[in-house]
């Protein structure tokens, strides 16, 4: 803010607040000056939700003092913060073997959406969490049937009997009990059964990873034989009519 954008601003504050209005013009030009001192890197908006009389009319709503300076300063510090800790750089448009104008580029990307100017650019996820699976990955998982080559799964099985043993289960055509979700202690599909720790009050304290509940592992059976049974059906219909 330049000083007439600080005058504006201890104006409007001063409306709110007429402790801190100063009516010796020696006073208010002292005023004017510190405030200018300690904001002047302090924009008075942005176009991404940044306004200094935002901040200082919530500080006059909620705190029984005075506004200072660091009272507008504190919330752009932390929106500054905010916004850096969104923002993931995306790749300069630069020529990458030029390092000074690739430095410079990314700096200014920074710069701008500290400073409200720029939206921060998110990292995009390859798949979409656990209610939904990018398609183009899903297509290509089907394809190739893991995303882990055999020789690497092989050798990753010392390192994770559990797994393993869990593999080499479904190999042999038993069920996954992992594939379901568990009705005893609720671990989503694909997350290991846990045994809840009780206090002495009847709350729960914590979680620890053990053996997979009986009923899961029921559950997982009863959903194979439904699908083998919905196989065999379809193949029973297909016949007479391939016939």
């Amino acid at each position: 803010m330049d000083r007439r954008e600080i005058a504006a601003l201890l104006a409007y504050i001063g409306r709110l607040d007429p402790r801190t209005s100063r009516t010796d013009q020696g006073e208010a030009r002292d005023q004017l000056a510190q405030w200018h001192e300690l904001l002047g890197d302090v924009p008075m908006a942005t176009p991404h939700g940044w306004d200094v009389r935002v901040a200082a009319r919530q500080h006059i709503r909620t705190s029984p003092y005075p506004i200072l300076p660091a009272d507008v300063a504190r919330p752009w510090e932390s929106y500054r913060r905010d916004r850096l800790a969104r923002h993931s750089d995306p790749t300069p448009s630069v020529d990458p073997d030029d390092q000074a104008a690739w430095t410079a580029e990314l700096v200014g990307t920074r710069r701008a959406v500290a400073t409200g100017t720029a939206q921060p650019s998110q990292a995009r996820a390859i798949t979409t969490g656990r209610d939904g699976v990018n398609p183009r990955l899903e297509a290509r998982l089907r394809e190739i049937g893991s995303c882990i080559p055999p020789a690497a799964r092989a050798a990753l099985a010392p390192y994770r009997p559990a797994r393993a043993a869990r593999e080499a289960a479904v190999a042999q055509g038993l069920p996954d009990a992992l594939s379901v979700r568990c009705e005893w202690c609720l671990a989503q599909p694909g997350e290991p059964c846990r045994r809840r720790r009780i206090g002495p009050d009847g709350g729960a304290r914590g979680t620890a990873q053990c053996a997979t509940h009986p009923s899961r592992l029921d559950l997982a059976t009863a959903q194979q034989a439904g699908q083998t049974e919905q196989t065999q059906q379809v193949q029973q219909v297909q016949q007479p009519a391939a016939a």
